[in-house]
């Protein structure tokens, strides 16, 4: 009999789990932190990430950063993993195996995701959305109707039809660096992917404890954005990743100043900068609600 895993989310947030963005293999050292001024002579906030994109529920943009140069953007790749899999409307009750074909050899990071366990594809979407697990995004993919080859054509398809033109997917997970996109088109992936209920639902689950078949202790899982699990914003939709060549990169959707707005940043380098950056957004904000009725800025 398959082994098929019975997947609750927890009530309160577990301890001991492993997110994936978080040790991919060799990375660079981190940038040290330097002590900066909050906001710049004109009152917009500075900000540590390379690339940043805010925008407001309209799309105009209320703060931009090399917004229009691609770059690296690892796990962030699985949103658009996910699009392609819903909208193929594949069967979420379908159980699938994880084998060593979904092993990552590109960076060597970590999976709890035993080889030859069975899952159902709405478990390893969650868990690619929620924990960025890599496995289960690499299962995803291989699992489509003519395999990895025809799902990365599927994800640059849909890509293109979304007008995503600094956008190319490699793989579905982003553990490779040739899967890239500019903070701008990030900026509509989120907005895309926000009208997805099982998206926005995943992306924001704060943790899910797993029980495995003949398993007497549980393994818990936790979101890899700690804004989701601290509870104290109210976020829509978000993503997290990492690699060596991208930084640490965040997207998010999130009520700010009573107004939704899309937040993205990569290449955010040290432990706690995305985070940082994402309070200091709405530091500015919440301090300049003038801002959200403003007329729509330039992408830089």
């Amino acid at each position: 009999m398959k082994r098929i895993l019975a997947i609750l989310v927890a009530a309160a947030l577990p301890f001991g789990a492993a997110a994936a963005d978080n040790k991919p293999g060799k990375s660079r050292a981190a940038k040290p932190a330097a002590v900066v001024a909050a906001v710049d002579k004109n009152g917009d906030p500075i900000l540590q990430s390379s690339g940043v994109l805010v925008l407001d529920d309209k799309g105009n943009t209320l703060y931009a950063k090399n917004a229009d140069a691609p770059a690296p953007i690892a796990s962030i790749t699985k949103l658009m993993t996910a699009m392609v899999v819903l909208d193929a409307k594949l069967p979420l009750e379908e159980v699938l195996q994880i084998t060593g074909e979904d092993i990552d050899l590109i960076k060597n990071t970590r999976s709890r995701l035993p080889i030859g366990a069975h899952f159902r594809r709405d478990d390893l979407l969650r868990l690619a959305l929620m924990a960025s697990d890599n496995r289960a995004a690499s299962a995803l993919g291989r699992n489509y109707p003519g395999g990895i080859l025809a799902f990365v054509d599927a994800m640059n398809a849909k890509a293109k039809l979304l007008g995503l033109n600094a956008t190319h997917y490699v793989d579905s997970s982003g553990l490779a660096p040739g899967s890239v996109a500019s903070a701008h088109d990030l900026g509509k992936l989120v907005a895309e992917a926000a009208r997805y209920d099982l998206i926005r639902e995943y992306t924001t689950t704060g943790a899910v404890t797993v029980t495995l078949p003949d398993s007497k202790r549980p393994m818990s899982f936790v979101n890899t954005n700690a804004l989701v699990r601290s509870g104290e914003w109210q976020i829509g939709l978000s993503k997290t990743g990492y690699i060596n060549e991208s930084g640490k990169c965040l997207v998010m959707q999130a009520m700010i100043a009573n107004q939704p707005i899309v937040i993205v940043m990569l290449d955010s380098w040290g432990r706690l900068t995305r985070i940082g950056d994402a309070m200091r957004i709405k530091k500015w904000l919440e301090k300049n609600p003038s801002k959200l009725v403003s007329s729509p800025l330039p992408n830089g």
